[in-house]
C-alpha cells in the first residue's frame, strides 16, 4: 500500500484560493495526485462544523475521482474553523470509520483531531496533535493529551496491527530539528513533549522514517512560514510521522518526505508498506 499524509493548513485555501501560497498548495495536491496513493490523510483542514462545502466536494471529486471522503471537523464549544482532519481512500476499500474521543482536556476532543479506519487486519489512524501554544500556555493540556493518545494507540494495538500518521507537533530528538539549542523552550521541543513521544513509542511503536533511514540529518517535514528563508536554509523540523506497530516495522518499504517545492510549512510524507 502507498499512503500519504499532509498537514494542508486550510483545505479551502488549497482548493479555491488564488494567492501565491494557495497556488503552491495546489501544486502539492497535484503531486499527491501523481503519486496515486491508496489512502490520503489530511490534517488542519480548518473547515466549518458542517465539513466540506458542496464546492469543496466537487473539486475533490475532480482531483480524486476514485476516492471516498470522510472528515472530522471542530465543533462547538471548540473554536470554529479550527484543526480538523480528513481521509480520502480508494473506493474499493471498505474500512469501518470512527471518530475517537480519548478523554482529552479542554475542548481537544471536539476539535476534530482523530479519525481511525479499521480494516480486517489492521487499523490506520491519523492525528493532528494539539500545539502547546505561545508561551507554552497549553503545555499541561498537551501532556495530558499525549498520555491519553498513547493509551488509545496501545489499546488499538492490542486488537490489531496499527499504522498511525499525522502532525504530532513534536521533534523527538535533537537530530529532528535544525537548531535544537535555540528551541529547548519552544512548543514542539520541550522536554515534556519529547518525553510524551518517547512514551508513545515505548508502548510498541516504530518511527518508520528513522527505522528506514537511521540517523540521517537535515531531513525535515516543516519549515516556519514566519521565517522567509527557513526552507531555503533548511531550518526545519521533523514533526510529521508514520508510526507502525513494532511487529509491522519489517513490512515498511519506504518512509520519506515528498518534495513540496517552494511551499513552506508542512510537506507531505509518504509510507509504502507490504501488508
Amino acid at each position: 500500500m502507498k499512503l500519504i499524509s499532509w498537514n494542508i493548513d486550510s483545505l479551502n485555501a488549497a482548493l479555491t484560493g488564488d494567492s501565491v501560497r494557495a497556488l503552491l498548495s495546489q501544486a502539492v495536491l497535484y503531486t499527491i495526485m501523481e503519486n496515486n496513493p491508496e489512502i490520503i490523510a489530511i490534517q488542519e483542514t480548518k473547515l466549518s462544523s458542517n465539513g466540506p462545502t458542496k464546492k469543496h466536494l466537487e473539486i475533490l471529486g475532480e482531483k480524486f475521482p476514485d476516492y471516498e471522503i470522510v472528515w472530522n471537523s471542530s465543533v462547538e464549544p471548540a473554536r470554529k474553523g479550527y484543526a480538523g482532519t480528513m481521509f480520502l481512500y480508494k473506493n474499493y476499500l471498505t474500512p469501518t470509520v470512527t471518530f475517537p474521543r480519548i478523554g482529552a482536556p479542554s475542548t481537544m476532543d471536539e476539535e476534530g483531531r482523530i479519525i481511525t479506519l479499521e480494516f480486517d487486519h489492521f487499523y490506520l489512524t491519523q492525528v493532528y496533535t494539539p500545539n502547546a501554544g505561545d508561551g507554552l500556555k497549553r503545555l499541561e493540556d498537551r501532556q495530558n493529551w499525549d498520555m491519553k493518545y498513547a493509551e488509545y494507540l496501545a489499546g488499538l494495538d492490542k486488537e490489531k496491527q496499527v499504522i498511525a500518521t499525522g502532525d504530532f507537533n513534536v521533534a523527538h530528538k535533537e537530530i529532528d530539528l535544525a537548531h535544537p539549542d535555540n528551541n529547548r523552550s519552544s512548543a514542539g521541543f520541550t522536554n515534556e513533549e519529547r518525553e510524551g513521544f518517547t512514551n508513545l513509542l515505548g508502548k510498541g511503536f516504530t518511527d518508520t522514517f528513522r527505522y528506514i533511514h537511521g540517523d540521517v540529518p537535515g531531513i525535515y517535514s516543516w519549515w516556519a512560514q514566519r521565517a522567509k528563508t527557513s526552507k531555503i536554509n533548511n531550518s526545519g523540523w521533523r514533526i510529521d510521522y508514520w508510526l507502525v506497530s513494532d511487529r509491522l516495522a519489517d513490512k515498511v518499504l519506504k518512509s520519506e518526505m515528498i518534495d513540496s517545492g517552494l511551499r513552506q510549512d508542512h510537506t507531505p510524507i509518504l509510507l509504502e508498506i507490504d501488508l
